[in-house]
């Protein structure tokens, strides 16, 4: 192979991308040595096993994804800002929406949603930890090697260039000869393991490991929509697996699955792709409508409205996202049977969703009100979803679907979905449960101006791209002659996405400003909030609770605020805790460098670091660590450093004395 097959080489955006990193990666070298910060990475971060710092670095590596996903959007607006315009060719426009795509469901929402679970779950249930605390740690790492060897791609040997679908036969060997699409299969092979051991993880978790007295129907609503979130992902996770396994066999070793000869067949792809991505659609909004749950219900200061519907909805969500699949490609060649049978069971599942809004709208109702940050991000959802959901129901008639598949009405809809559905979900998520993780909140002014210059910038970017797919501009054209008419409202929305960078922009300044100038909280309850966990300190220390909390009724917290009858009865005793440990994270940097290898068919570095993975398995497997235990000594102590901080139960407060 040549250099310059290696290399990307001949864009003048590709030579900036590779000086930025060579650059910034010098800076975090340097820096790292310059404060001799390197002891502390590893013991504090690459080697952690607590669920919150694994929280926060999934967080960091959304909000990273966020900005290079973001990229490729602005990328796409610029080109289709004006007719005819020549800032991208069509083989680089291809390549940036393709990894838009996949990074930002598969390596922005979905790690956002993880890192959030991550935080909050243990915290909400009344438990110190995951049920496997390294296996956590494995699931991370996966995750961000499938992540870091997706996203060299564009430097190096070239980004997928089939559409985040990866539809065959174009994404064969014979029209993507490249090694794009081998970087599709592979990376998000190593990422969805990751994923799939984050799901058995967490449903362990919340079924075993449960405060005393929280039987199902007590759980929080964002403890319920991540366990049925697990569940979908338990099942739908391994067919995406073995449909890029099946991909990888087909692009390396020349198998005939997907060909449209010699027995294959293209459609078996498409097939399985959606058997797995729409299920995937509601991996990363579930979780989102328990985030909202939890806000709407904080700042209305009510009990959820029909917390026993909103769990029944989320189930029947759950199974209806199975049977929907084919309303992806209803003008493929279905029969009338089968397309009428999918669009049933698509329109179907607007009815459980709409419970839920109304559920929302109840619990809004003659409640005290607080306009937080976090609370307008999850009013805005309502009305904005809302257009999403009705114009997916336009989508779901068949026969309609011939006017509106695969235009720009499409792309409107899946993001006035995912947008509100999930973005905004996340973001709320992260300025509610900040303060727990830091002892800080962000800025609530700069929250709301941030909140509404991405809120207007969303509907000026997408709302004109309806009309262009009622005119007839489809998806993925890269450019556009004057005479089509498309030019105005294609500047509007260009216009819009600078708006929207703007917004993260002021997002993450306000990360910045609040580290340095915001106000400290010192009750562990900024929010006056319902659940367990705010009722510990903040920010959390390892073992989360010094006491096991007990609970006997919905939203513990605030019935024992309200009553004053004390979560914490028990006697302070020594914690069980983890090790940290290296494996994972080197277990991780195995993989990628093994899925390097195999994107390039170097078979025998590939083989060295594929018995490397087998060897650290092993080593794992004849391992003996039992943990280690936090005496009551050590806990005492940490507890009453952070008493001052919140110490608001008498029955704990007794025990520390």
């Amino acid at each position: 192979m040549k250099w310059d097959e290696f290399f990307v080489t001949g864009e003048p955006m590709i030579y900036g991308a590779m000086v930025s990193i060579v650059v910034v990666s010098l800076a975090i070298l340097i820096g790292l040595t310059y404060f001799k910060k390197w002891g502390w990475l590893w013991r504090e971060w690459l080697t952690t096993v607590d669920h919150k710092r694994i929280g926060i670095m999934y967080i960091i590596a959304a909000l990273i994804m966020l900005f290079r996903g973001g990229v490729d959007a602005l990328l796409m607006r610029a080109q289709l800002a004006i007719p005819e315009n020549g800032l991208l060719d069509a083989q680089h426009y291809n390549e940036i929406f393709t990894t838009h795509g996949v990074i930002m469901i598969l390596f922005m929402a979905m790690p956002f949603v993880v890192g959030l679970m991550n935080v909050v779950i243990p915290l909400q249930i009344g438990a110190r930890d995951v049920a496997f605390p390294r296996l956590n740690a494995v699931s991370f790492w996966l995750f961000f090697a499938g992540a870091m060897l997706f996203n060299i791609s564009f430097v190096i040997g070239g980004s997928p260039d089939a559409g985040w679908t990866a539809y065959f036969p174009l994404a064969s060997i014979e029209f993507s000869p490249t090694v794009g699409n081998n970087y599709y299969s592979i990376a998000i092979q190593i990422a969805g393991i990751g994923t799939l051991m984050t799901a058995v993880n967490f449903l362990v978790t919340i079924l075993k490991m449960r405060a005393p007295g929280m039987k199902l129907m007590k759980m929080p609503m964002f403890t319920w929509s991540v366990l049925i979130t697990n569940v979908i992902i338990l099942f739908a996770f391994p067919v995406l697996t073995v449909a890029l396994a099946l991909m990888m066999f087909d692009r390396l070793f020349g198998t005939q699955f997907f060909t449209m000869a010699n027995g294959g067949m293209d459609m078996l792809w498409a097939n399985l792709f959606w058997v797995w991505g729409h299920p995937e659609v509601y991996i990363v909004i579930l979780p989102a409508f328990g985030i909202y749950s939890e806000v709407i219900s904080t700042f209305s200061r009510k009990n959820l409205y029909g917390y026993k519907s909103m769990v029944w909805s989320m189930i029947i969500i759950s199974l209806l996202s199975f049977v929907v699949w084919a309303h992806h490609f209803y003008t493929m060649g279905h029969g009338v049977m089968v397309n009428g049978i999918f669009s049933i069971t698509t329109m179907a599942i607007a009815v459980p969703t709409g419970v839920k809004i109304f559920n929302w709208l109840f619990t809004l109702q003659k409640g005290r009100i607080e306009f937080t940050t976090p609370m307008l991000y999850s009013l805005a959802f309502i009305p904005i979803f809302t257009i999403g959901g009705v114009t997916g129901v336009m989508l779901a008639m068949a026969s309609a679907d011939y006017q509106y598949h695969n235009t720009m009405f499409l792309v409107a809809h899946f993001h006035y979905v995912l947008i509100p559905g999930t973005v905004f979900a996340v973001i709320a998520g992260f300025y509610y449960w900040f303060p727990k993780l830091f002892g800080f909140r962000l800025n609530d002014r700069q929250g709301k101006l941030a909140f509404w210059i991405i809120a207007i910038s969303f509907n000026v970017t997408f709302l004109p791209l309806f009309f262009l797919g009622l005119k007839g501009m489809t998806r993925r054209m890269y450019t556009y002659s004057e005479s089509t008419g498309f030019g105005p409202l294609n500047l509007i929305a260009s216009i819009g996405a600078v708006g929207l960078a703007i917004g993260f922009i002021v997002l993450v300044y306000n990360i910045y400003w609040s580290f340095r100038y915001a106000e400290r909280d010192t009750t562990g309850d900024p929010w006056n909030a319902r659940t367990l966990e705010w009722s510990t300190h903040s920010p959390v220390p390892e073992y989360n609770f010094a006491v096991v909390p007990k609970v006997d009724s919905l939203d513990a917290f605030w019935e024992s605020k309200k009553s004053g009858k004390p979560l914490f009865t028990d006697k302070i005793e020594e914690i069980h805790m983890p090790n940290n440990s290296g494996q994972p994270f080197i277990l991780g940097m195995i993989f990628m460098f093994f899925g390097f290898f195999m994107v390039f068919s170097w078979w025998v570095p590939a083989i060295i670091a594929g018995l490397g993975i087998v060897v650290m398995l092993a080593v794992r497997s004849f391992e003996r660590d039992h943990g280690r235990h936090i005496p009551v000594s050590e806990i005492i102590k940490t507890e009453k450093a952070l008493s001052s901080r919140m110490d608001t139960d008498a029955g704990l407060r007794g025990e520390h004395a």
